[in-house]
């Protein structure tokens, strides 16, 4: 697997998403690193919340229970994760998405996710 250019959403160079446990990303690097093979675009890089959390079991993802056989100790309010570009846009539509990190976002996720949609929900404002 041959990762994409570690480019931002901003057109700057990708920065970790801060969580090394569990780590993070497609390739578990630290980074929303992505390839052709990442079919979900784990590109997001967002600060999980109790809402997101929960939402995200609603819809099927559990992300919160840890699942020991995988070597996932679940995630809690607080820890940053390479979310999928199409379920952080579905929780931006209902209203619940987490904070992200732009300079650790990957530029993969604006084929699913809009600049501006991002920008709304940007843990630090951008410059443009």
């Amino acid at each position: 697997m041959q990762k994409d250019a570690p480019i931002n959403v901003l057109g700057t160079p990708l920065q970790e998403c801060s969580s090394t446990d569990p780590v993070t990303g497609f390739f578990r690097d630290g980074h929303c690193n992505t390839c052709a093979e990442d079919r979900g675009s784990h590109t997001v890089c967002a600060q999980m919340t109790a809402e997101f959390l929960a939402f995200s079991k609603y819809v099927g993802n559990d992300l919160s229970t840890p699942r020991p056989e995988f070597g996932f100790a679940g995630l809690k309010p607080g820890d940053q994760w390479c979310l999928c570009a199409g379920r952080f846009f579905q929780a931006h539509e209902e209203g619940c998405a987490p904070t992200v990190d732009l300079d650790a976002t990957h530029q993969r996720a604006l084929d699913i996710v809009p600049l501006d949609v991002l920008r709304q929900h940007a843990s630090q404002p951008s410059e443009d």
